[in-house]
């Protein structure tokens, strides 16, 4: 059984981290978050350690070095502008550190993550939930046997209504989220460049505070996507509903569905982490400079 540590308790995905920590058979020993609103412990790990400083946090890590019982990893649900940070507090404590997506907001913090990761001998993960996805598995599995040279259209629309709060958290400051491109589509630009390959073309059609589009040309597929958290773009039929989500993702026509199934994709991710085989520094690199590239697009269409 393993030791865990996660700073960010409170945030809106921790959740499913402390699940992933509870079904894989481990421990959350502590948590920090600056906002003490953390009663979602009571249903995971009541007998947590709990913190609102990051310094009582690493005193409490450095406590229970040469213990029995040392803290093993450092879980970061942290806001996105502060991964780096998080990531190497858990790195200069020698723990092997579980980041949610995205892992950073640039690619030269990446290349700070990985000279840092070096030098510890520990290893950054992130979650990429949907490379796990039994359908997706299957799809990639489907394109990389076609031995036939064929560019692929696809299609991705993401829409995720976010009432007024939004725009007034740190998810609504392009500087802290990394923008709409970044804060909800990290996951699914990952999988457009695992499933077809490199960048060749990326081009922003439409950007504003609410939605974002464009078109990418990748090594095996032409794409159009578009993500949005505007509730009036909502299909008529889901709003009838009363569902506030739609997911639209098909390839040549063919619809993919990656609802999640029974198993949490968070705890197959742990799962894979933990046997050594989670996505590192170098994997979820494309992406990140993906959609760093996209912000820097999408501030000039703004500003313009």
């Amino acid at each position: 059984m393993k030791n865990f540590a996660i700073i960010g308790a409170g945030g809106y995905i921790a959740p499913r981290h402390m699940q992933a920590i509870k079904e894989t058979g481990n421990n959350l020993v502590a948590a920090m978050d600056v906002h003490d609103s953390v009663g979602v412990l009571d249903s995971y790990f009541p007998d947590a350690a709990f913190f609102t400083s990051i310094d009582a946090f690493k005193n409490f890590i450095d406590e229970r070095k040469g213990t029995d019982s040392p803290v093993d990893y450092l879980t970061v649900c942290s806001p996105n502008h502060l991964h780096e940070e998080h990531i190497l507090i858990g790195l200069q404590a020698g723990l092997n550190v579980i980041c949610e997506k995205p892992v950073a907001l640039s690619a030269e913090s990446i290349l700070r993550l990985k000279a840092a990761e070096e030098s510890s001998g520990k290893r950054v993960s992130t979650i990429m939930q949907l490379r796990l996805h039994p359908a997706i598995k299957k799809i990639k599995e489907r394109l990389d046997s076609n031995k036939v040279s064929e560019t692929y259209k696809v299609d991705v629309r993401y829409i995720t209504a976010r009432g007024r709060w939004y725009h007034n958290s740190w998810k609504g400051d392009v500087q802290k989220s990394g923008g709409i491109a970044t804060n909800i589509g990290i996951h699914l630009f990952d999988l457009l460049l695992w499933l077809f390959g490199d960048v060749k073309e990326n081009v922003i059609a439409e950007c504003t505070d609410e939605k974002i589009s464009g078109q990418l040309i990748l090594s095996k597929a032409e794409v159009n996507w578009l993500l949005c958290i505007d509730e009036n773009e909502l299909p008529s039929t889901v709003k009838e509903s009363g569902k506030r989500v739609f997911r639209s993702f098909t390839i040549n026509d063919e619809i993919i569905d990656f609802s999640e199934g029974a198993l949490s994709l968070h705890t197959a991710s742990y799962q894979e982490i933990l046997a050594g085989r989670g996505f590192s520094l170098g994997i979820t690199e494309p992406s990140v400079q993906l959609v760093s590239a996209i912000k820097e697009q999408s501030l000039t269409v703004i500003n313009n």
